[in-house]
């Protein structure tokens, strides 16, 4: 019994694997498209329909450019640090529920990797080791471009993750609850938090921009002062492996986003659907499906989201960033706490 659902579970873990390295890989491609249709450009279009093999053609480039190693650089170090940040990126998606449950063969199969009841703080305290990738890089390249573009993403990650903790603190007060798959079923139909955590929402999104390093808090890379921040030594996959961690980071971070906020795989109208639908099992698994898809459908959106602010919006000074997150989305998120608590007080003493 326990060897089959070892063996779903490890068929589920092998697809998830699967599907965050394929988004990963097209994401590449579809933020070039969207870059050359804001800017009136065509973008990719040679290798394959449209261009699609584009990001094919791009890994193949990675694959088979010649690997090499400073001479002065820290080798084991520098040969760790992307593999640091791609295994943390990759490990992230462990505990977000996709879906919610298939019945299969009589058994039923949760699609959840792991279901923890600190679902929430294994995914900060995950999420957290990454910069120590990109710390490692940019020290053991032993560029003084690529240790201040190291330096930068530390006390970037440091100055966000506790707005971005305390963001999430009102939600968990509403909830009850750190299991990622318990606060998904308390969203049921349209029952979203997006509706009492607008405020809660805005600063984790802007803290999930400067958690993946993207623009307009792109600083520790900034071309144009650092030439490519801590992976300026990297070539072929090595390089790669930094990339690839950054879009799997955004795929994450947009998960996180649509089960904290956006009610995970629950869709409006749910449970007539389930009704609807004379067998129970076949109900349960149609609805599981459609939510499989709107979970998805959400995920795109935020990366689209991503990819759109990047095109649109300038960089910011690194004190801009600093008083950002320290003098304005941490007194914001402390407010909402406040806020929400008394909003607790109240409702539990009119009902």
């Amino acid at each position: 019994m326990e060897s089959v659902d070892l063996l779903y579970k490890a068929i589920y873990i092998l697809v998830i694997f699967g599907i965050t390295l394929l988004i990963a890989t097209y994401s590449t491609y579809f933020e070039r498209k969207i870059a050359a249709f804001i800017q009136d450009r065509v973008g990719p279009n040679r290798a394959g329909p449209a261009g699609l093999l584009q990001p094919l053609a791009d890994a193949g480039k990675l694959f088979f450019k010649e690997d090499f190693i400073p001479t002065k650089a820290n080798k084991a170090l520098f040969i760790l640090g992307p593999g640091v940040a791609m295994l943390v990126a990759t490990m992230s998606s462990a505990v977000i529920p996709f879906g919610d449950m298939l019945i299969i063969g009589g058994r039923e199969v949760y699609l959840q990797a792991i279901e923890v009841n600190i679902g929430v703080l294994y995914i900060f305290g995950v999420v957290s080791l990454g910069v120590y990738g990109l710390m490692i890089g940019g020290w053991a390249s032993n560029n003084k471009y690529s240790l201040l573009g190291a330096i930068r993403a530390a006390s970037q990650a440091i100055s966000y993750e506790l707005a971005m903790g305390l963001s999430l603190i009102a939600v968990l007060m509403m909830t009850g609850s750190l299991s990622l798959r318990e606060i998904a079923e308390q969203q049921a139909g349209f029952n979203w938090n997006i509706w009492y955590q607008p405020l809660g929402f805005l600063i984790f999104l802007v803290c999930a921009f400067a958690e993946t390093n993207r623009t307009p808090f792109d600083l520790p890379e900034s071309e144009a002062e650092l030439i490519g921040g801590y992976h300026t030594e990297y070539g072929s996959m090595k390089l790669g492996m930094y990339l690839f961690a950054e879009y799997i980071n955004i795929f994450v971070v947009s998960a996180v986003m649509s089960t904290l906020y956006f009610g995970a795989y629950n869709f409006p109208f749910m449970e007539n659907l389930r009704q609807a639908i004379s067998d129970p099992v076949l109900a349960n698994n149609v609805v599981t499906i459609i939510g499989v898809v709107a979970m998805f459908i959400k995920i795109f959106l935020f990366i689209f989201f991503f990819m759109w602010v990047r095109w649109t919006l300038p960089r910011f000074r690194y004190d801009q960033l600093m008083k950002l997150g320290w003098n304005i989305l941490i007194p914001l998120s402390i407010l909402n706490i406040l806020l929400t608590a008394a909003g607790i007080l109240l409702k539990d003493y009119l009902f």
